[in-house]
């Protein structure tokens, strides 16, 4: 907590503000035990908080492990906290340059809400056009964008989201199982973007990364392209393409 003279008002705030504090710096998600040991707090005062923080969205609790997780309804707040800092200012220079490069379509999104919302879209000059749309919404499990952003999460974190979600299939090629999904984020982790190949539109080839610094996720971008102009020898040449986006973005935050 930082430090100040002032006196400060409401101690419940503080307790539970220690206990979101300890629930983001642990390894793995915590119980009401391990809660209750790492805050100070006896059991029933972090039980009282954490069921206030629970009703309140800030906070979820998985009844079959007993484990607490931080809650979605801090990415409103997130989100609005972020506005000061645009993401989409910061990017649009190399991602401009990418949509040069490429001649393809890129994207920018950030996480919402267990979802990819579309922030940014700089159209490929070449005639075709594709569906997605600014203020869009895409499964982090079918797209690139997603996928990628998949690929930062804990162990604890995918489990969380996995058992929230249900895996349904957008195109015949998406993964809907979790065991081809962990497959394909480990695959994410070793090459360092996400490919999605007509997962999340058939006929549609995306290459996508995270932006990602000083352990914070600011969203994730993708190229996406007709899978007919992305054939498999041009692919290599994509995937560099955008990992060297990657690092220019990164390099600017």
């Amino acid at each position: 907590m930082p430090e100040t003279t002032e006196k400060l008002y409401g101690t419940v705030l503080i307790k539970a503000k220690e206990i979101m504090d300890f629930t983001l710096a642990a390894d793995e998600a915590p119980t009401l035990m391990t809660i209750s040991r790492g805050t100070g707090l006896t059991k029933p005062t972090a039980l009282k908080i954490l069921t206030t923080l629970c009703a309140l969205g800030f906070m979820h609790r998985d009844d079959e492990s007993r484990r607490y997780y931080l809650g979605t309804q801090f990415i409103p707040y997130a989100t609005k906290a972020m506005s000061s800092f645009n993401i989409r200012d910061v990017a649009f220079p190399a991602l401009e340059a990418l949509r040069q490069t490429t001649g393809e379509t890129i994207n920018l999104g950030v996480l919402e809400s267990n979802q990819v919302m579309l922030i940014e879209k700089l159209e490929s000059p070449n005639s075709i056009k594709l569906k997605s749309t600014i203020g869009g919404r895409m499964h982090l499990y079918s797209s690139a964008m997603g996928k990628a952003i998949l690929a930062t999460f804990t162990p604890d974190q995918l489990a969380a989201y996995l058992h929230r979600t249900t895996l349904q299939p957008v195109t015949p090629h998406t993964l809907i199982t979790p065991t081809a999904l962990k497959h394909n984020i480990q695959e994410i982790k070793d090459r360092g973007v996400a490919i999605d190949n007509e997962e999340n539109e058939l006929e549609v080839f995306c290459v996508g990364a995270t932006i990602y610094r000083h352990d914070r996720l600011f969203g994730a971008f993708s190229v996406s392209a007709p899978k007919y102009r992305v054939p498999e020898a041009a692919r290599a040449e994509l995937i560099d393409q955008v990992r060297a986006t990657q690092e220019a973005i990164t390099a600017e935050i």
